[in-house]
C-alpha cells in the first residue's frame, strides 16, 4: 500500500466524527468584498477571514467585474454607491450573464429608501444589509447564501457529469460524430421559429445532448452492429428512452427535458415507442427533436450507406409523413426552415 494513498480513520469513528473530517462551506468558500471605503473593506475582510473564508476585495465596480471574471467568487458583498460603476449596474451585469447569474449578491447600503431596495431586487440582488451592519446578521446571511450556492453547484456538477456521459456514448460510434450537438442547435433553431418560450428552448438544447443517454445500458455489440438487429436486440435498444429518463429524473433542473428523452421515438400514428403515444399526445418538444434527429441521420453517412442529399432527406421525411408517422405541420415548418437556412454538418 502506497503511503498517503488512503485515509485511515480511528476504529471508533462515528458519522459525526466523519462529518468533522469533511470540508465545510467555510473551507472552500471565496468571498469578494466590493466597497470604495478602504476601512469597510478591511473590517469585512478581517471578520470573514476570522470565520474561515477566503477573501479578496475591489474598490469600485469595474475592478469588481474584473475580479469576478478571474476569480469566480462564491459570494459577493457589494456596496451600492461607488465610483465608475455603482453597485446597481454591477449587479445588473452579473445577473444578466449566465456565467455569473447564480453567484449570490448581498448589497451593502446606507440607503434606506424602499425604492432603492426594490430596484436592487428587480436587478437580482439576493440580500440587503444596511450600514452600519450587525456582524452576527452578516455572518448568518453569508452562511445561508453559501449553503444555497453549494447545493446549486452540486446540481450543476451532476448535470455536467450527465452531459459528459452522453458525449462519451456518442464518441463510441465514429459515424455519429457531433450528432448530439447538431441536434441541440437545430432543435433550438426550429423551436425558436415556432416561438417556444425560453425555458423550452433551453430544454431543447439539453435534450439534443441527452436524448440518447439511456444507451449507456445498451451493449456496444448492439449499438455498433452494422447489420439488421434481431428482435431481442431491437427490444433491448428500445429501452433506452425509459432508462435515460430514469437517469435524469432526480434532477429538477431537467424537468422539461424528460419528455424529450422519453418520447423522441414516438410516432404520430401511435406505432412508436416506448408508450405508443399518438398525435398531439406526443410532447411538441419531443416531436421537434425527432424531426431534426431523423433529418440528421438521413444526411449523415452510415457504414451501410452514404449520406443522403438534402433533397433526398426531405423526400423521405415527406414519405414518412404520408405514412402517418410524422406531424405534417411540423415537418413542413422544418423543411421550410431548411430551404432558407441549409443545415451544415
Amino acid at each position: 500500500m502506497v503511503e498517503g494513498k488512503f485515509l485511515f480513520l480511528p476504529p471508533a469513528a462515528t458519522p459525526k466524527d466523519l462529518d468533522e473530517l469533511l470540508p465545510t462551506e467555510e473551507d472552500r468558500a471565496h468571498i469578494l468584498v466590493v466597497d470604495d471605503d478602504a476601512l469597510i473593506r478591511e473590517i469585512l475582510a478581517d471578520q470573514l477571514m476570522e470565520a474561515g473564508y477566503a477573501v479578496s476585495s475591489a474598490e469600485d465596480g469595474e475592478e469588481a467585474l474584473a475580479k469576478v471574471a478571474s476569480e469566480s467568487p462564491d459570494l459577493i458583498l457589494l456596496d451600492i454607491i461607488m465610483p465608475k460603476l455603482d453597485g446597481f449596474e454591477v449587479c445588473r451585469r452579473l445577473k444578466a450573464d449566465e456565467r455569473t447569474i447564480l453567484i449570490p449578491v448581498v448589497m451593502l447600503t446606507a440607503l434606506t429608501a424602499t425604492q432603492d431596495r426594490i430596484r436592487g431586487i428587480h436587478l437580482g440582488a439576493d440580500e440587503f444589509l444596511s450600514k452600519p451592519f450587525d456582524r452576527q446578521e452578516l455572518m448568518a446571511r453569508v452562511r445561508s447564501l453559501l449553503r444555497l450556492k453549494r447545493h446549486t453547484d452540486e446540481l450543476e456538477n451532476a448535470e455536467t457529469v450527465l452531459f459528459s456521459l452522453a458525449v462519451s456514448i456518442e464518441a463510441k460510434d465514429p459515424w455519429t460524430n457531433k450528432h448530439c450537438e447538431r441536434l441541440a442547435r437545430m432543435s433550438v433553431t426550429l423551436g425558436n421559429t415556432l416561438r417556444l418560450p425560453r425555458k423550452l428552448l433551453r430544454a431543447m438544447y439539453r435534450g439534443g445532448i441527452l436524448h440518447d443517454l439511456g444507451k449507456v445500458a445498451t451493449p456496444e455489440g448492439i449499438l455498433l452492429k452494422s447489420g439488421p438487429l434481431t428482435e431481442s436486440e431491437r427490444t433491448r435498444i428500445q429501452e433506452h428512452p425509459i432508462i435515460g429518463e430514469q437517469i435524469c429524473a432526480p434532477l429538477k433542473s431537467l424537468h422539461h427535458v424528460l419528455p424529450i428523452i422519453r418520447h423522441h421515438h414516438e410516432r404520430w400514428d401511435g406505432t412508436g415507442y416506448p408508450d405508443g403515444l399518438a398525435g398531439e399526445a406526443i410532447p411538441l418538444t419531443a416531436r421537434i427533436l425527432q424531426t431534426v434527429d431523423i433529418y440528421d441521420a438521413l444526411t449523415s453517412a452510415r457504414p451501410y450507406r452514404p449520406a443522403y442529399s438534402h433533397e433526398e432527406a426531405c423526400a423521405i421525411l415527406r414519405e414518412e409523413t404520408a405514412k402517418g408517422w410524422r406531424d405534417a405541420r411540423l415537418i413542413e415548418a422544418f423543411l421550410a426552415l431548411t430551404s432558407t437556412n441549409p443545415v451544415s454538418s
